[in-house]
């Protein structure tokens, strides 16, 4: 029998990478092989080192021990210029475009194409719109402002910045978060057309059915360890992602939803009638009763988004939104809040957390007139009830004194739920609760949201990922171009006929 031919020589090798922070060891001798022409998947649970990882190869951190090789040759980027100038882009979750600057500028900003010294528009845009070409988006004009561009053009441009650079390897991280199911689609034809020029590309994402759709091998980290590395995607079962990612298997990542629907007779909480934002939104009514988690299903853009901020009163609409018999009214988030609602917004870092505060003093946001006395902060009190809330949601590392911009995805998400539970809700507005979550962090929100619903909260949930809202809720409504197309029991439907009314429209 032949011996099988020796595997290709790797584009990115790193070896025994190590990284300590004060009082935390975030890589503990990490491994990675990545070759030229392939998706690699870089998988672990939040907290596990990958963004550590992906800020050494781009030269943010600087690692104490390990070695890394491009091309045969051993580098340390010593800073994110050395690392682009030596062939590395990566595209973080958060892009860092500037809103502010055209696409042609963002493109080739701090690397502007000059004559003489001169930096010529013209010349910027052209070579900006054959890049755009190149990725088949060409209909994104290199004049337009970023800040008035679509997540999945704004991903675009983040590509064509890396490719202008002559990049030979590109880190993707979480790249389809805010990506509908179609651009996701697009997403992964650039992917393919990138490989296929001999790019590698380094990509991370919680989406396991993505792993499955365009990764070659993967190789997953825990604890800042490598425990898997450059296995062949289709030789790992998911089971064994999990197992290895959480330590444990998650058999069931969707709790069991109650035997039969919500009963009818239990006391309606939230009633929307008529709801219209302008542009956004046109006429939708609802409702939602005690114990009861209704989904939202749709395309970014669909209104999913904008329909619980104009519940919440953050933003303007016509209509009538009425809490446990009490019209909301124009009284905005205060108004809301004092009658019962509770809103975990799409962007944690940006809508919901002060980073550079405490997790305590982040959970009490929701609540302070609870923690005043004769006009001061008692914070004895304050810190009791965080901790109690930490230990309650079991949020780690078990600190209500850490700055919340230290924890994970998924226990900043939890810090933004215990906020909510501290004074107890009546209704809580969820808009991706589970965006750059890990799978296991994401069993333990499913079961915190379940529970919070079988104790009589009222509960609406948007999510991109479709799989998500059927798993969860008890109630589905159907969201296109602003309007409800199709109510339903969760059960009555499945992810391909959700899909194809959201895409196609069609209500049967």
């Amino acid at each position: 029998m032949p011996e099988s031919p020796p595997d290709p020589v790797p584009l990115l090798t790193m070896r025994g990478i190590v990284k300590r922070f004060p009082g935390v060891r975030a890589l503990d001798g990490v491994d990675l092989d990545v070759r030229a022409g392939e998706v690699h998947c870089l998988l672990g649970q939040n907290g596990a080192g990958k963004s550590t990882l992906i800020k050494v190869l781009a030269g943010a951190h600087q690692p104490e021990e390990g070695s890394i090789t491009l091309a045969g040759e051993r580098v340390r980027p010593s800073s994110p210029i050395a690392a682009i100038r030596a062939g590395i882009s990566t595209i973080y979750q958060e892009l860092d475009l500037v809103d502010g600057l055209s696409v042609a500028q963002n493109i080739f900003l701090g690397h502007e194409p000059a004559r003489l010294g001169f930096v010529g528009r013209g010349e910027v845009n052209r070579a900006a719109r054959r890049l755009l070409e190149r990725l088949g988006h060409g209909e994104i004009r290199p004049g337009a402002q970023v800040g008035r561009l679509s997540p999945a053009a704004k991903q675009v441009v983040s590509m064509a910045r890396a490719l202008s650079r002559d990049a030979r390897l590109i880190v993707m991280d979480e790249p389809s978060a805010a990506l509908a199911h179609d651009e996701v689609a697009n997403l992964f034809r650039i992917i393919r057309e990138l490989t296929a020029r001999g790019v590698a590309v380094l990509y991370i994402s919680h989406r396991l059915a993505e792993i499955r759709q365009i990764g070659d091998r993967v190789t997953v980290l825990k604890d800042g360890r490598t425990v898997a590395a450059g296995v062949p995607v289709r030789q790992m079962p998911t089971a064994q992602i999990v197992a290895l990612m959480t330590g444990r298997a998650v058999e069931q990542v969707f709790p069991v939803r109650p035997a039969r629907p919500v009963d009818a007779g239990r006391a309606e909480v939230l009633r929307v009638e008529g709801l219209t934002v302008a542009g956004r939104v046109a006429g939708v009514s609802f409702t939602v009763r005690a114990g009861e988690i209704v989904g939202l299903a749709g395309l970014v853009g669909s209104g999913r988004s904008e329909i619980i901020e104009a519940v919440y009163g953050a933003r303007r609409f016509s209509g009538r939104v009425v809490l446990d018999g009490v019209p909301v009214g124009r009284g905005g988030p205060a108004r809301a809040v004092r009658l019962g609602m509770g809103l975990a917004p799409e962007e944690r870092k940006a809508q919901a957390l002060l980073l550079d505060q405490s997790v305590a003093r982040n959970i009490s946001l929701g609540a302070l007139g609870r923690y005043a006395r004769f006009g001061w902060l008692d914070r004895r009190r304050e810190a009791a009830e965080a901790r109690a809330m930490v230990e309650r949601l079991d949020i780690r590392p078990p600190d209500p004194q850490r700055p919340v911009k230290t924890l994970s995805g998924g226990n900043q998400q939890k810090a933004v739920l215990a906020r909510w539970l501290v004074d107890g809700r009546r209704l809580l507005l969820l808009d991706e609760p589970t965006r750059g979550v890990d799978v296991g962090a994401r069993a333990e929100l499913y079961a915190l949201i379940r529970g919070l619903a079988d104790a009589g909260v009222g509960v609406v949930l948007v999510s991109s990922e479709v799989p998500e809202v059927l798993g969860l809720a008890d109630r589905v409504l159907v969201l296109r171009e602003g309007v409800i197309i199709r109510e339903a029991d969760a059960g009555e439907l499945d992810e391909h006929t959700v899909l194809d009314m959201i895409m196609e429209g069609s209500a049967l």
